[in-house]
């Protein structure tokens, strides 16, 4: 089996596949202060729901923009399962070329998007993923890797009004609110989810026009079926996109 994890700033996702199939995923905290060790009981016990252990992990892949635990992660599996895993950087085979200014800075996270885009939609693609930060990918109609956007995320906003702000409280981020807020917290939903919507509008017309053609627009991550619940802008929600990516880069690889 195949065990694919995508290291975030906030969270970690994790999957299982047996071939094709998805067997099982996970989202966890991403936790700079764990060691392996505490990391492989987390994952034991993990696999153990699904009636399984260490020893029927025979490969992994790793996509992570959290460096010092890039190091971290690679311990544990080979401590625990003897594997080297594969780290996706813009170094490994990916079947698509990074026609960036500096190839070696586009996140893992945002690479392993794009192999699974070209893989599963097609391009040209808009590719939207909402993490931490909010950012944004564009792929040629040859399926290269030409670019894209970062903007701060729906929670890292929220949070920011509540640290940088004596009154403004800490609010549920719900979606299809309406515009005028009739309370400050009701404001503050307005402003965070209806403004961050105004901004995937935004930028997601301005690479249409950049990129020509009818690109595919594709969402991922955490808030994107929360998102997705209020705008007809996406042709696809797929949260699970970097698990798919990751599967491909390693069989690219292997």
């Amino acid at each position: 089996m195949l065990m694919v994890t995508d290291v975030g700033n906030t969270h970690t996702v994790i999957g299982i596949y047996q071939g094709e199939e998805l067997k099982s995923h996970w989202r966890i905290s991403t936790d700079l202060r764990k060691t392996e060790d505490e990391l492989a009981m987390l994952f034991r016990n993990l696999l153990a729901e699904q009636n399984l252990n260490f020893r029927n992990i025979d490969a992994a892949a790793i996509s992570c923009v959290v460096p010092p635990l890039i190091w971290i992660y690679n311990k544990v599996y080979y401590k625990y399962c003897q594997i080297k895993p594969l780290i996706v950087n813009s170094k490994i085979n990916l079947n698509i070329q990074i026609k960036t200014d500096y190839p070696e800075e586009v996140g893992a996270d945002r690479l392993v998007n794009a192999v699974a885009v070209k893989a599963l939609y097609g391009a040209p693609a808009i590719i939207i993923d909402f993490g931490t930060a909010t950012t944004f990918c564009a792929l040629d109609k040859a399926g290269n890797y030409i670019g894209g956007a970062i903007a701060p995320g729906l929670e890292l906003a929220s949070n920011a009004l509540f640290a940088k702000t004596a009154k403004l409280p800490k609010v549920e981020l719900v979606s299809c609110v309406q515009a005028i807020g009739r309370n400050t917290v009701e404001a503050l939903q307005s402003g965070i989810f209806l403004g961050h919507l105004g901004l995937i509008r935004e930028l997601t017309e301005r690479f249409r026009e950049e990129l020509g053609g009818e690109p595919l627009v594709i969402a991922t991550g955490g808030y994107a079926k929360l998102l997705g619940k209020c705008t007809p802008l996406f042709d696809k929600i797929d949260p699970l996109l970097s698990l798919a990516g990751l599967k491909i880069a390693y069989q690219l690889n292997k």
